[in-house]
């Protein structure tokens, strides 16, 4: 839930009204007004604390930092007061704690001068777990006559000098409403958009979202490095290792580019071939139950959840594939190959006629036409993931795109795939050690998610499943038959 302020008109350009700060949610205590001419106190003049100061004054507060040694605290930024902790409390009301939890137990020799305020809790830990007890709550324990909000602490030093702030979003979380709705009357003229995610025995959970480390790539992350691993060692052993054993021949030069080469394309489709595959059998299960309302399974879930990543995955490898491809015509291999060529028809004296009518000539043509045509539709996806282009879109452009146009993008680079191996299906030379190409088994996971799309498709079917998530459900139908 977004905090949004509900403080009249008349006294929005004068002042933020603090209610009951001793208390809780329900907590009794003084109405208490907080002008804007008060300057906002920070503890701490490290980074973080230099970077919010320096990012309050631009957004028009006063700015004073609390210090224990004002003397030699080193540069601030310019319009800010710096004095000691006791009179920095007495001058604010409002305390942005920029310390490490280490640090807090000064806060207990000012326990007189805290009485009342307001302490928003920036601290992180370097890991999960590290405490038995959330920062916030073990602040608010040792100055129990405060109100301790935690929050902004997903923001950086970097984030705020560099002003990298619009529409960004923070969370808040704290035992007092109106607390809440101050802090979040400051966070919103930053630039900020505040989430308050409930009382402060959420801490714990807002001080573990700075610690996350790509939670929603890491399952793309994963299958993507098992496949690369799975199809680079598979080809290695059908390709290098075979011509070694069988036919004495070293070329293990190929493993760097020729081999990296045919593994990027093929992780990049069987990549773009799941984003799809869970909406396909989401289907499946929407039409066997005959509602919408049911759950999907839990692995299901997570999959759906993180398509997006899977499908920027996905993009990235097709670059690589993109890029590898341009370098081929300048590899030692290829020119060495091609300069003994052109000698060696020079010396005979005899050149070989290009055939219009050559099925190889329209197949290679083919092959490179929809290779281009599926990297462009692939990077217009990628981009139309970005939130920035995105958010331009309407829902039915978006649907659109990623929908119907992904698609395309997959039957096309499908297309791609079958036409490098159009007349190398039955020939027993592609079988190295009785095994297919690598090529073959990256075409069978787009092909039965395609084959399945287009079964959802029948006109009977789509018509029952449209009817399914606009609300119909099957029991509830047959039900209401039988009743009558």
């Amino acid at each position: 839930m977004t905090v949004t302020s509900n403080i009249s008109e008349e006294a929005k350009p004068e002042h933020l009204t603090l209610h009951h700060l001793g208390g809780g949610e329900d907590g009794g205590g003084a109405e208490v007004s907080y002008p804007e001419q008060e300057p906002l106190c920070i503890f701490g003049t490290g980074d973080l604390g230099r970077s919010l100061g320096l990012r309050l004054l631009q957004t028009g507060f006063k700015v004073v930092y609390g210090s224990r040694r004002p003397q030699s605290c080193g540069p601030l930024p310019d319009g800010a007061q710096v004095m000691r902790h006791e009179a920095a409390a007495k001058a604010a009301r409002l305390i942005f704690i920029c310390v490490h939890r280490e640090h807090y137990t000064f806060m207990e020799t000012l326990t007189p001068y805290l009485e009342g305020k307001v302490l928003v809790d920036l601290s992180n830990n370097l890991k999960k777990g590290i405490y038995p007890e959330a920062n916030a709550v073990y602040l608010q324990r040792l100055v129990p006559g405060a109100t301790v909000v935690k929050g902004l602490n997903t923001l950086s030093a970097w984030a705020l000098q560099n002003a990298l702030l619009s529409g960004k979003q923070v969370y808040l979380c704290g035992n007092s409403t109106e607390a809440k709705q101050a802090i979040a009357e400051v966070a919103t003229k930053m630039g900020l958009t505040v989430v308050d995610k409930g009382s402060l025995s959420a801490a714990r959970e807002l001080e573990d979202f700075p610690l996350q480390l790509f939670p929603e790539w890491r399952l793309p992350l994963k299958i993507a490095l098992g496949l690369t691993a799975f199809f680079y060692f598979y080809l290695l052993i059908r390709d290098v290792i075979y011509a070694y054993v069988e036919q004495g021949k070293d070329i293990s030069y190929r493993i760097m580019v020729s081999l990296a080469n045919k593994v990027f394309p093929i992780v990049s489709l069987v990549m773009l071939s799941l984003c799809y595959l869970p909406g396909v059998i989401a289907a499946v299960f929407q039409l066997y139950r005959g509602t919408k309302y049911r759950r999907f399974p839990n692995w299901l879930d997570r999959w759906m959840l993180c398509r997006k990543q899977m499908g920027l995955v996905a993009l990235g490898f097709a670059f690589l594939h993109a890029i590898y491809t341009f370098i081929i015509p300048i590899r030692y291999a290829v020119r060495h190959k091609l300069i003994s060529r052109v000698v060696d028809e020079m010396k005979n004296n005899k050149t070989t006629p290009f055939d219009f009518n050559d099925t190889e000539a329209w197949g290679t043509d083919s092959f490179y036409v929809l290779g281009i045509l599926g990297f462009f539709l692939y990077v217009l996806l990628g981009l139309t993931s970005l939130p920035s282009v995105g958010g331009s879109l309407s829902w039915r452009e978006f649907s659109f795109i990623q929908s119907k146009l992904g698609h395309v993008t997959l039957f096309i680079c499908t297309a791609h795939g079958y036409i490098y191996g159009w007349n190398k299906f039955l020939r027993p030379s592609t079988y190295k050690w009785y095994t297919p190409p690598g090529y073959m088994l990256c075409l069978v996971v787009p092909s039965v998610v395609l084959l399945l799309k287009m079964l959802l498709l029948l006109p009977c079917v789509d018509r029952t499943l449209t009817r399914i998530r606009q609300g119909w459900e099957r029991n509830q139908s047959s039900r209401v038959e039988t009743n009558l």
